[in-house]
């Protein structure tokens, strides 16, 4: 997936599935993670996915903190 210097990334969070995968959809990345959403646990490895993703990048979630469905920014660092 290909970002501008300065974008925003929808990505739907699947917490406590049974394998970790990264599914490329239309508008939005769907990331399956093993870990439950109890104590921001989903949501670290989440940075590590992405980070994994797009690496060198700075990545900062914008909104979901508490929801399945996020918006990260992505910056150049």
């Amino acid at each position: 997936m290909k970002l501008n210097k300065k974008q925003l990334l929808k990505v739907r969070v699947l917490p406590g599935s049974g394998r970790e995968e990264v599914i490329r959809k239309e508008d939005k990345i769907v990331i399956k993670v093993k870990e439950k959403a109890i104590h921001g646990k989903a949501n670290k490895k989440v940075f590590k996915i992405l980070s994994l993703i797009f690496p060198g990048k700075r990545i900062e979630l914008v909104k979901g903190f508490k929801s399945k469905n996020k918006i990260f920014k992505i910056y150049e660092k």
